[in-house]
């Protein structure tokens, strides 16, 4: 967190304070809870997300702590008796939490983040879980489909004079470095986390000098190795190119560099970008890279290559860092279970009308199925902890879209997605540098049909649950409909 003059132990729903405190005076205090952490749909009508935030969710639960300024605060609100708010003074995470790492695709339904704890501290880190997880998703995920649509080309995240707030420009390239951009403009993200940082001019640049060339000339000069130079301040093809020309003839072709770049940020891109090459091809300069820029996305980045746009790089802004589209990824945090201290564990469901709120119960496990013929991933396979697969025979998997049908796996491979990230509070898991974690989330996607990552009118991935989960989801819900009949 930048702003460090409040605490993060306050960043949190005042509802979870106030649960906080009736857990606390009742007999329920010292319960195990189980909760899960799944959303229910993909932003942008797309056929897969991908994970990120864990590693702040990590930091947060860590440092989580009750502050004397905390406690005052909440004293004033006249609310809670003095043994609940020393029980706060005191609060440290004491619990278990299970997630899949950052960089992995996921579907919808399915528990990316599990925390086992008792049942306050459950609580008490719920906001913040959701906002990392939902925040930081919903960035990789826009920027892993824009990457995608650039089909090779580097993109750089430009957003962050557009984003929603200090951490969500710093927290927004770390995550869309995740998805795939090649670096950010954010500085203070390479310092934090490693994302690259660069940059190179703005039209206050060229403004500022008495002409345009002497504006590209002055920036050759002190940035000779691939400067990119900025050539829609007045007229790209009437003085941007030609005096970018110059400037690189007369500063670097004479020092032996070639290697340059110019930048389109408005107009027609791709009628632009087309006749910049053909006028840079023939003027020598081969090695000059084209870059745009101007609130791009994933559709206009696909529009301007269908065109037949020369365009070598992206930057991107506003429609990444605020995901514009689809500004909501709606990651929720469930109630699964509840364990008495004897271990006994207890599924919960939470039961609605509107059928895709029904939660699936119990402590579970999720598994990924691959075709070991492809090594392409086939369906997530979803079931109660104390379940296995077995990977020597056939699996019967639903089809998410009509539930009556059938298919059956065979030959196939399982990797259970969920690992150990805290156990009795303590971390357990080895964090990974960030280039790690983003070949990782490389890998994820090309593990994935064409089917499911295609833009429009993607397949529908199975996510299946096994019998005996399915049997007890509804076990639990006819139970449900019984006792309100009942009552």
């Amino acid at each position: 967190m930048i702003n460090n003059d409040y605490s993060l132990a306050l960043l949190c729903d005042f509802y979870e304070i106030t649960m906080g405190r009736g857990y606390f005076n009742s007999p329920m205090k010292d319960d195990i809870a189980y909760f899960d952490v799944f959303f229910r749909r993909v932003p942008d009508g797309g056929g897969y997300a991908v994970a990120a935030g864990l590693e702040q969710i990590i930091e947060y639960v860590r440092s989580l702590s009750f502050s004397h300024a905390d406690i005052s605060f909440l004293r004033s609100k006249r609310l809670f008796d003095e043994a609940f708010l020393e029980y706060l003074s005191g609060f440290r995470f004491t619990g278990d939490i299970w997630a899949v790492p950052e960089g992995t695709v996921i579907f919808p339904g399915e528990p990316i983040l599990t925390v086992r704890a008792p049942v306050i501290e459950a609580q008490l880190i719920e906001t913040y879980v959701l906002l990392a997880l939902n925040h930081q998703s919903l960035i990789a995920t826009k920027a892993s489909r824009m990457v995608r649509a650039a089909k090779g080309r580097p993109i750089s995240e430009f957003g962050s004079r557009r984003a929603h707030g200090e951490d969500a420009a710093v927290n927004g390239a770390r995550a869309a470095y995740i998805g795939g951009c090649t670096g950010t403009a954010c500085t203070l993200s390479e310092k934090l986390y490693g994302v690259p940082a660069g940059g190179t001019m703005a039209h206050a640049w060229v403004q500022m000098f008495d002409s345009e060339y002497e504006a590209f000339e002055t920036y050759c000069k002190l940035y000779p190795e691939n400067p990119t130079l900025l050539v829609d301040t007045y007229s790209v093809f009437g003085s941007g190119i030609p005096n970018a020309i110059k400037a690189v003839k007369n500063v670097l072709w004479p020092k032996g560099l070639k290697k340059c770049a110019i930048r389109i940020d408005s107009g027609d891109i791709a009628y632009l970008s087309r006749k910049a090459r053909k006028i840079l091809d023939e003027a020598g300069l081969t090695d000059c890279k084209i870059v745009v820029s101007n609130a791009l996305d994933e559709y206009l980045i696909t529009e301007l290559l269908n065109q037949g746009a020369c365009i070598d790089a992206f930057g991107v802004g506003e429609r990444l860092i605020t995901a514009k589209s689809d500004a909501v990824f709606g990651c929720v945090y469930k109630l699964a279970a509840k364990e008495d201290k004897d271990g006994n564990i207890t599924p919960k469901i939470k039961v609605s009308e509107n059928a895709a709120k029904i939660t699936n119960p119990h402590f579970k496990k999720l598994y990924r199925l691959y075709s070991s013929e492809t090594g392409k991933a086939k369906a997530d396979y979803l079931c109660v902890y104390d379940e296995t697969v077995d990977m020597t025979k056939p699996l019967e998997i639903f089809d998410p879209e009509h539930t009556w049908k059938r298919h059956t796996l065979e030959n196939f491979t399982a990797r259970e997605l969920m690992i150990p990230i805290f156990k009795d509070g303590e971390l357990v898991y080895d964090v990974p540098p960030l280039p790690v974690v983003r070949n990782y989330c490389q890998t994820e996607i090309d593990s994935m049909w064409d089917e499911v990552l295609r833009f429009e009118n993607p397949h529908t991935y199975y996510v299946d649950l096994s019998q005996k989960l399915w049997d007890l989801k509804h076990e639990l819900i006819s139970r449900y409909i019984k006792g309100n009949k009942d009552e």
